[in-house]
């Protein structure tokens, strides 16, 4: 990697976004903003809790985004995405920083992207993910600013990540 770069990843909750955001991490020396683990901790702040957290997680992580991109930094950003005004504030974080790719990782198995939503466990101290119909429920837009699209369905996460750098090469 040559320069600054940030990595936006958009999908729906249980596709593999956070797995392979720290893979993607680790193999690049990225530094991986989760919107997760900040969204939690704003929660559970013994000073001043976020009782509801609207978009306070992401305006966190693209500040953080900026000051390490403006450092020469990867930036991997990983987060459902999924409206326009969050994808929006991935790309103004970069603007006149550092370029974007915008990674859409879908799971086209339906079967098994709700198998992957039902078995796995928070690793995040109280966070609850969503279920199954909360997911399907969940509101998220087309991504036609995507780069690449990265399927994870029938490929091991390890599998992922190798289609992941081949996909992001060309901008590594």
């Amino acid at each position: 990697m040559s320069g600054p770069l940030l990595i936006a990843l958009t999908g729906l909750p249980a596709t593999g976004k956070s797995t392979l955001a720290r893979g993607l991490a680790a193999r690049l020396g990225a530094v991986h903003l989760r919107i997760d683990t900040i969204e939690q901790a704003l929660k559970s702040s013994v000073f001043a809790p976020v009782e509801e957290v609207i978009d306070h997680g992401y305006l966190v992580a693209w500040g953080v985004a900026r000051d390490n991109l403006s450092i020469g930094q990867v930036v991997i950003g990983d987060s459902v995405n999924g409206v326009p005004e969050t994808r929006a504030g991935w790309q103004a974080a970069a603007r006149d920083v550092a370029p974007i790719v915008t990674l859409w990782v879908t799971c086209s198995d339906a079967v098994s992207h709700r198998a992957r939503a039902e078995g796995r466990a928070s690793d995040i101290p109280g966070l609850t993910y969503p279920d199954w119909p909360e997911i399907e429920a969940r509101e998220f837009h087309p991504c036609p600013e995507a780069t690449a699209t990265l399927d994870t369905a029938g490929q091991t996460p390890a599998e992922s990540l190798e289609t992941a750098l081949h996909l992001l090469a060309p901008h590594l």
